[in-house]
């Protein structure tokens, strides 16, 4: 789910129903519960979490509140001039410089000058101290309709309006919401842009979550030369104002009996199993302008009694004679499956003494230039200055090693010739034949100059090997020691020569311990990187047709934020919690101990 939904094969994707409750370009999505169940993991979560672990760990209790805020929007200014405008919202908090600083970004609604957004944007309410938000309406260009919403250059989108106000504004009104009138930049009146509704609830601190299996009988058809395109959209019933939408199924296309992948909601997003829930279902419309086929309201207590009873319910549509009247329609809503389970967090698996084990790759290819020359990827700038390899190499590694406590790194090189005249697309590169494993990031970047020194740039650009060594480490560690979870770090300036040869080793490792980062250097064509990740498209299938079990690999063009306002080491490890959740929770692994807060202490800390 790239978080992008302004293209027509986006707009049909589903959205937060997912287990997370938090929302825009702070989750990282991926796969887990079951295999086609989304997840997500939001980072702004698991920084306030690692908080909460230390006060925790002191006997004392966290310091303010977190808050879940909801966007919507109304009679946005139409910028577009063949349809209407595809609006995304952005909230940033004044920092105490007063630069703003972001904070998140909703999903992107196709065709909408009402949107409003599902995803949700995670903030922390201190009672004490004065918190400016500043909220952002962007129209997303069409050609960037295959980006995920993280990778935008707002500077490049339509910029629409925007409204301000102190956090505390909205938490003191009695229905916690306020609405703003969008203004020019910095806060200029230039005319009607519309206004922007913010509602804030508090986060409810329960790992329960729902998942449910949902589909539908006998719809209306509401498509003239073919069937209707249905989805379906849960909202939650709230004491004022409107239902807010919680989540939003995927659209199955031309069928009047659809089934729908499982979908996971917590308890952040239903509250109890007692509360009210409005459940509606559309045919998707290409324009913007969905059709009602119908509705119902029900609550999570309700759908486990469908569940129970093997029976469905009928949707009803208000009556076109009779205002209060509603029609009964023949479309049933079934639920199929039904489970309660808790969903750990990954601070709830790293506390408890799981580990993250670091490996790297780098690219030894011809095309990376002469190292001797300072126009080569590779040059060694002797001033102290990295290049990209080393800063990717440090930026990554100084994070992970923290996770991985005998810090001591399996390392690659492919695309080299060696010294005896064969080319290798995986060899060791301490030059030491016997050992892959080097001590800690410096021992690495040892290596790495070493290598360069005795290994002959050449080709082709191979990932094959090097995936299939890093996923057989992973595989024998899994048969002794299910606490490690493998991140792989492919360093590359180049296109891929075995694009199929990868995949099939990437739908391979996809069902092991295993996260591959790859990180593009250069100005060459990264489109077969973007295949990879699988973030915006389908999830890769191999040669014989089977499909990864999960979405683990995360590509990152060093062009793409050297400029932008996050750092390449946000852009390849914002996925890798989510990444290794859905591992974890589709293969039913608990942390260590029942109490993850008073676990076997780690042999090493986390924080030197």
């Amino acid at each position: 789910m790239g978080g992008c939904f302004s293209d027509v094969s986006g707009g049909k994707e589903a959205v937060g129903g997912d287990g997370g409750g938090g929302g825009g370009h702070n989750l990282q999505y991926q796969r887990g519960l079951s295999s086609n169940v989304v997840v997500s993991s939001s980072s702004t979560a698991v920084t306030d979490e690692a908080v909460d672990h230390f006060y925790l760990s002191k006997g004392l209790q966290p310091l303010y509140t977190r808050i879940e805020l909801s966007l919507s929007a109304s009679k946005l200014r139409d910028l577009d001039i063949m349809s209407k405008s595809d609006p995304m919202a952005v909230v940033y908090a004044k920092n105490k410089k007063g630069i703003l600083e972001e904070v998140g970004r909703t999903e992107v609604i196709m065709n909408s000058l009402d949107p409003i957004w599902i995803q949700k944007i995670s903030v922390v309410f201190h009672f004490e101290i004065v918190q400016p938000l500043v909220f952002k309406v962007y129209d997303v260009d069409t050609k960037y309709h295959n980006l995920s919403t993280k990778m935008l250059d707002l500077k490049e989108q339509d910029y629409v309006g925007e409204a301000n106000c102190v956090l505390s504004e909205i938490m003191t009104q009695r229905s916690r919401s306020m609405t703003l009138k969008l203004r020019g930049r910095n806060g200029h009146d230039v005319g009607n842009l519309g206004s922007i509704t913010i509602r804030a609830e508090e986060t409810i601190a329960s790992k329960m979550a729902v998942e449910m299996r949902l589909r539908c009988s006998n719809l209306d058809n509401k498509d003239r030369f073919s069937k209707s395109d249905p989805f379906l959209r849960i909202s939650r019933v709230v004491e004022t104002g409107s239902p807010i939408p919680i989540c939003k199924t995927e659209v199955v296309n031309n069928n009047l009996d659809p089934v729908w992948k499982p979908l996971c909601i917590n308890t952040q997003q239903y509250v109890s199993k007692d509360n009210p829930l409005v459940i509606e279902c559309f045919d998707f419309n290409s324009n913007g302008n969905h059709t009602l086929i119908g509705k119902l309201q029900t609550s999570i207590q309700g759908m486990e009694n469908l569940y129970k009873a093997k029976v469905g319910a009928n949707f009803v549509i208000p009556s076109s004679r009779h205002k209060d009247n509603e029609k009964v329609l023949k479309g049933k809503l079934y639920v199929e499956g039904y489970e309660e389970k808790e969903l750990y967090s990954f601070l709830d698996y790293i506390s408890s003494g799981f580990e993250l084990n670091f490996m790297v790759a780098v690219d030894f290819t011809a095309s990376n230039g002469d190292p001797r020359s300072p126009t080569s990827l590779h040059y060694i700038d002797y001033s102290g200055r990295l290049n990209a390899y080393q800063q990717a190499i440090m930026e990554v590694g100084e994070v992970i090693q923290f996770y991985d406590y005998d810090k001591r790194f399996p390392a690659w090189g492919f695309g080299g010739k060696l010294y005896d005249g064969s080319v290798s697309h995986c060899f060791n590169l301490s030059g030491n034949a016997g050992s892959f494993e080097v001590e800690g990031v410096q021992g690495i970047m040892d290596a790495y100059k070493n290598a360069l020194h005795t290994v002959s740039l050449h080709g082709p650009t191979l990932f094959g090997q090097v995936v299939n060594q890093a996923a057989e480490i992973a595989a024998q560690s899994l048969s002794t020691n299910p606490t490690k979870y493998f991140i792989l770090l492919i360093i590359t300036d180049g296109v891929l020569t075995d694009l199929q040869e990868t995949k099939d080793a990437i739908v391979r490792a996809s069902d092991l311990p295993l996260s591959i980062l790859i990180v593009g250097v250069g100005n060459a064509d990264f489109k077969q990187m973007e295949i990879l990740d699988a973030d915006t498209g389908p999830r890769l299938e191999s040669s014989t047709g089977r499909i990864a079990t999960r979405d683990n690999v995360q590509f990152v063009p060093v062009r793409d934020v050297q400029h932008g306002e996050r750092s390449m080491v946000q852009a390849l490890l914002e996925e890798l919690p989510g990444q290794f959740l859905t591992y974890m929770r589709s293969r039913d692994v608990k942390p260590l101990g029942i109490d993850v807060r008073q676990a076997p202490t780690p042999s090493a800390p986390l924080i030197t």
